[in-house]
């Protein structure tokens, strides 16, 4: 303490001087610094540090949301090179990853990032043994995060409950605001789910989508088939190939991923029970018997996953669920981790 501190303030016991809510986010890339602003002026977490390895745009990115720290509620915002600033973490989230190049394989681009978490994942844990990870890297449409958690998972040594992907928590929010533009009702009054894996082999739960527990397949036994006339399967394809038309238009996704992630972290940090579509482990629901990470919907508290919804299934949306798991395996089966 200078000696100014010292004499306008006179001290009556040490000071607290961890939050208890501490989030670390690992990569300031437009997905990371989204996710961060969003905790911060949501008031999720009051203890935010940024981690990346290109040092210049790691402190100029601090600097920038501390500069508006007087215009929010108290809020500690660091940020560092040095993994040992992530220490005593609640939540760690990571947005980091390397995109694809032309011509890449597959393969290649999954090997590439599981190298990237090598030098994340333990890192983490080595200071946040007690943490939550929260991965929301998603390197390419053939590589979602579902992929990532898992390896995030193997990585990690933590149990299943503590590992979880951002998975398709942003998907059903896509699908219920596009509901709610066709029944001219605010999204937070639509209710349906997308499960399965991040990416173009989602699945739409279309009999269980409703309004005010009235099933909309109980109006149009057809809604979301092929024999639909309404064409409400168009919705899911509007689902799938939003992030295609984001980044068309403007480059890259963010602000509504930062959201979903804000809602996910405030869930686990408040202890919350909140359901939210997110990628688990799911090996032993629905019939799969392979260690894959797909989102179905999950109760999510201090814990991470408590419980997996037992979503009813129709024959066909368990079908599709099956080749999600099986591509997912597919892209596992040659990692060296």
């Amino acid at each position: 303490m200078s000696s100014t501190a010292k004499t306008l303030l006179s001290q009556v016991t040490d000071p607290v001087t961890t939050s208890g809510n501490k989030v670390t986010v690992v990569g300031v890339g437009q997905v990371g610094m989204a996710c961060a602003f969003s905790i911060l002026t949501q008031n999720v977490s009051s203890e935010i540090v940024l981690v990346d390895v290109v040092a210049d745009k790691l402190k100029g990115e601090m600097m920038d949301l501390q500069h508006g720290l007087t215009f929010m509620k108290h809020a500690k915002v660091n940020a560092s090179t040095d993994y040992a600033a992530t220490a005593n973490s609640r939540l760690c989230i990571v947005t980091a990853g390397a995109r694809q190049k032309e011509g890449e394989s597959r393969l290649n681009l999954v090997q590439r990032n599981t190298d990237i978490f090598k030098g994340i994942i333990p890192n983490l844990i080595k200071y946040s043994p007690d943490t939550i990870l929260l991965i929301v890297s998603n390197p390419a449409n053939c590589i979602p995060v579902d992929i990532l958690t898992y390896v995030a998972w193997k990585l990690s040594g933590l149990p299943k409950n503590r590992v979880i992907g951002s998975g398709t928590n942003l998907d059903s929010s896509r699908l219920r605001f596009l509901m709610s533009q066709r029944l001219n009702l605010s999204p937070s009054s639509c209710h349906g789910w997308i499960i399965g894996e991040h990416g173009d082999s989602s699945v739409a739960v279309w009999s269980g989508v409703n309004v005010a527990g009235v099933r909309l397949r109980d109006l149009n036994p057809a809604l979301g088939s092929v024999e639909d006339k309404e064409n409400w399967e168009d919705l899911h394809r509007q689902v799938v190939q939003s992030a295609y038309e984001v980044i068309k238009l403007k480059g890259y996704t963010s602000w509504a991923i930062g959201l979903s992630v804000a809602a996910l972290a405030q869930t686990m940090l408040r202890n919350g029970f909140n359901i939210h579509a997110v990628s688990t482990l799911v090996n032993g629901q629905h019939d799969i018997d392979k260690d894959v990470f797909l989102s179905l919907p999950c109760v999510l508290s201090e814990n991470g996953v408590t419980h997996i919804v037992k979503q009813p299934l129709t024959s066909s949306e368990k079908e599709m669920l099956h080749k999600s798991a099986a591509l997912m395996d597919e892209v596992q089966k040659n990692l060296k981790m």
